[in-house]
This record gives C-alpha cells, sequence and structure tokens, in this order.
C-alpha cells in the first residue's frame, strides 16, 4: 500500500505539469527565419531578433510581419559562430543605440569575434554607423558565447566561449571564457577587477545564457557542460567558474582541491546529461503566476523550455520543471513582454535540428486562461467501483447535469482516452488494454481536479 500511494503521488507531480501546460496555449507569431539567436521585446513594442547568417530584423508581435533592420556584411557564420548576441540601449528612445556581437574573419582569414554599436534610424526602419566597441577576441568554429545583457549602472555585459582552447578560460589574460564588462563607449570600467581589462569573472566554458534579476542585483548565466553538468551560475565579480578544471560542483576528485585555491563558485544548479542549455530570461509576471519568481531556461538538445523556480532571493533553485520537450525542437531563446506573455525562438536550421517547412519560427506562449486554480483532492471526485474492470460510476459536485471534459492518464501522464462526461454520475467505460494506477482529469466551475482509478483485468 506503501508503494502504490508513493506512485499515486508521483502521478501527481507529472500530472500537475501537464495541467499547467495543458492552462497554456501557443500561437505561431512568424515562420522561416534562420536560426534565430536573440530575441527581445523592444522599447517600441516590436520582437527584436537576430539571425546566424547576419541578419537583424524587427517583428510585429500581433500580425507577425518582419521587418529587415540591417543585412551586417561583414558577419560570417561558420559552425556554431555568425550574428549571435544583441542588447538595447536603456535609453534607445533617446540615442537609438543597440549594441551586438559577432563572428567575422580578420586579416590573414582568421575567425575573430567583436562587439559592435549601431545606431537605428526610426524614420527608415534602418541601422547604420557601426561602432567598435571590443575586437579581437578569438572565434570557432563552437564555443563563441555572446550573450549580452546591460546592467542598472549602464554597463555592456557579454560572454565569450572558450574558442574550443580549454586553457584560455583560466588565462585571465585571454578574451575567451570569460564574463566581460565594458562601459557603453567602449572604454573600460575602472571598478573591474583588473585594471584595463574587460575580464568580470572567468572560467567559463561557452555561455549562452545572461539574464538579471527584476532588482539588477544577481545576473545569472547559463552554460554548456561538455558531457556532463550544464549550469546554473550566478557571476560575481572577479570569481573564478573552474572550467575546464571543474565541472559543475565541487565534487569530484582532483576538484575540490583546486576550488578552494581558486576562488571557484559553484553553480546553483546543473544537469547531467547535458540539455545544451541556451537563452534564458526571468518570469516575474502575474499573467502565468505559477512561473513568477522564476528562471525560463530554454534547451537545444533537449529541446524543450524548463522553469527553474526560485527561492524567495533568488540564490537557489526549489523546483525545475519542464514544458514543450520536444513539441517545436531546438530552443535557442526566450523573451517576455511587459504583460507577461512569453515568447520562445526555435532554431532548427542551425545544422543540427530537423527543421520543419515553416521553421526557424517564434512562438508565443500564453494561459488559456488566468482564473483556472489547481486542485488535488481525494472525494471530490467519485468513483464507484474502484478498483475497477470494465467501467466506473464518476460522479462530481455540480449542482444540476452538463457536459464537463475528462482525460485519463497512465503512469507516464500519457492520455489513455479523453472525452466528455454528458451525465451526472456517468457510467465511464476503461481502456480493455491498460492495468493499473491511472488518473482521471475532469475540469469544471474553473478548477482542475484528480484522482485515482486502479484498473485491473
Amino acid at each position: 500500500m506503501k508503494t502504490f500511494f508513493l506512485i499515486f503521488n508521483l502521478l501527481i507531480i507529472v500530472l500537475t505539469t501537464l495541467n499547467a501546460q495543458n492552462n497554456l496555449k501557443t500561437r505561431t507569431v512568424a515562420t522561416n527565419l534562420d536560426t534565430p539567436w536573440e530575441i527581445l521585446w523592444g522599447p517600441d513594442d516590436f520582437i527584436w531578433v537576430t539571425e546566424r547568417m547576419g541578419k537583424i530584423s524587427r517583428i510585429n508581435p500581433n500580425t507577425g510581419a518582419v521587418s529587415e533592420v540591417i543585412q551586417i556584411a561583414d558577419v560570417r557564420e561558420v559552425g556554431e559562430g555568425g550574428l549571435l548576441g544583441m542588447a538595447i540601449d536603456p535609453d534607445f528612445i533617446t540615442n537609438n543605440f543597440f549594441y551586438v556581437g559577432y563572428n567575422y574573419n580578420a586579416s590573414g582569414n582568421i575567425y575573430r569575434e567583436k562587439i559592435v554599436r549601431f545606431t537605428y534610424n526610426p524614420a527608415t526602419g534602418k541601422a547604420d554607423s557601426p561602432f567598435i566597441l571590443l575586437d579581437n577576441i578569438d572565434g570557432a568554429n563552437n564555443h563563441n558565447g555572446c550573450r549580452m545583457v546591460i546592467s542598472p549602472d549602464k554597463k555592456l555585459i557579454f560572454t565569450t566561449g572558450d574558442a574550443q582552447v580549454t586553457s584560455k578560460s583560466q588565462d585571465v589574460k585571454s578574451l575567451n571564457g570569460k564574463t566581460l564588462r565594458i562601459n557603453l563607449d567602449g572604454t573600460i570600467p575602472t571598478d573591474n577587477p583588473f585594471p584595463g581589462s574587460p575580464v568580470w569573472s572567468w572560467g567559463h566554458r561557452n555561455p549562452q545564457g545572461l539574464v538579471f534579476s527584476p532588482d539588477g542585483k544577481i545576473l545569472y548565466s547559463s552554460e554548456h557542460g561538455a558531457s556532463t553538468n550544464d549550469e546554473i551560475n550566478i557571476i560575481q565579480k572577479g570569481r573564478n567558474y573552474g572550467w575546464p578544471k571543474v565541472e559543475g560542483f565541487c565534487d569530484m576528485s582532483g576538484e575540490t582541491a583546486f576550488c578552494n585555491d581558486s576562488n571557484v563558485v559553484e553553480p546553483i544548479y546543473a544537469w547531467t546529461p547535458t540539455l545544451a542549455v541556451a537563452g534564458m530570461a526571468f518570469y516575474n509576471s502575474d499573467l502565468i503566476p505559477e512561473w513568477k519568481n522564476s528562471l525560463l531556461v530554454t534547451s537545444l538538445k533537449a529541446s524543450r523550455l524548463t522553469v527553474l523556480q526560485l527561492n524567495e532571493s533568488g540564490t537557489s533553485v526549489l523546483k525545475a520543471s519542464d514544458f514543450y520537450t520536444n513539441i517545436f525542437g531546438r530552443l535557442r531563446d526566450v523573451c517576455i513582454s511587459p504583460d507577461g506573455k512569453v515568447y520562445i525562438a526555435v532554431s532548427n536550421r542551425d545544422g543540427r535540428g530537423s527543421p520543419k517547412t515553416d521553421d526557424d519560427k517564434i512562438v508565443e506562449i500564453t494561459p488559456v486562461s488566468t482564473n483556472i486554480s489547481e486542485v488535488s483532492k481525494e472525494n471530490v471526485l467519485r468513483i464507484f467501483p474502484n478498483p475497477g474492470k470494465d467501467f466506473v460510476s464518476v460522479s462530481y459536485p455540480v449542482s444540476e447535469n452538463s457536459e464537463v471534459n475528462y482525460s485519463l492518464y497512465n503512469g507516464s501522464g500519457q492520455i489513455l482516452k479523453a472525452g466528455t462526461l454528458k451525465s451526472n454520475p456517468e457510467k465511464l467505460s476503461l481502456p480493455a488494454n491498460y492495468e493499473g494506477v491511472a488518473i482521471l482529469r475532469i475540469v469544471f466551475d474553473n478548477q482542475v481536479f484528480l484522482e485515482k482509478i486502479v484498473i485491473t483485468k
């Protein structure tokens, strides 16, 4: 009996996630993009997007209309490299500045990465006047990093990968495998850890997510591990994050001494096997209340959106929940509108996915309803007999007969059958090819109710 109730409780956890996803709806906003890498909600209420082959566009979230802002001529897309991260100036309304990072061929055909500021012209909808802020960062086919944000004190912070040379991550004189911090004019802040250097933190492999907490006090980064330990880190000034000496937590033979000697910061969360975590956003809206105070993390290899519920201080992860696994394919980035709508960038044309005819695309996530509460309690639904063999009688507390939709799930959360209960009580036939614990889910009076059924043969 103890095992039975353990299974039931696990099923409730699975179905709570399923129900949460069932209470969300998706809408395709734009299609036929080519490897979207960064999406941002702009101050003009458009979605700004970079595509890896060098194009920046603005997308109307209501109509899906795509307007090209610029095709950057010297972008070179090689492997995972190309046009990558972007940030919009906090004073964009007055100065029209935005910032991008991309790979290009320097003299001698050497693959490099640089950070460039552009100026947008609202009258023409185009951008020009490139101004290089930082140059000569080593590039490679893989591990270019390059997610960027602007801090509350108006510093441009961005990530770089190790460019497939792991030793660069521990070399503080190298710009690779780092979190870098510069002023918005490209100069070096005087309060950086090393005088005259943009290095803010080091020991990174390939960080592709970067976001501040709503109060601007915590900077979160998502980082690709090798075969183990994708990481979520809190970035701190002048700290070492271990790569390649440490993967994930300081819990393996040989790692502890290095961690103690090298001022290493452990992640707040890690995944093994890896998901190929990418862009992320901080969700703090009431529109999807169960996601409030969470990091929304996209993943490429795992092809899902993961919601990391944080503690009140934002310093640890309380729960991880996965959504849309293998529904859209490889997810590269996520952004949030001021009213709490979530947008994800699908990136199946990146050379590792299996693109469909309308890929790549931007997908909107919103609630089906904002007033449905989640309930799971015994004796709300009455099931008789239980255990049942061929059928059960289902009754539920409504004042009069009404049609109620139901779903019956197996132990893995897959739907065994679904339909409508047209009377109260209702005689419900059970699937002939299933034996074991099942969960009946029905929705009425703006609430979702769950009850277990034991099916015997």
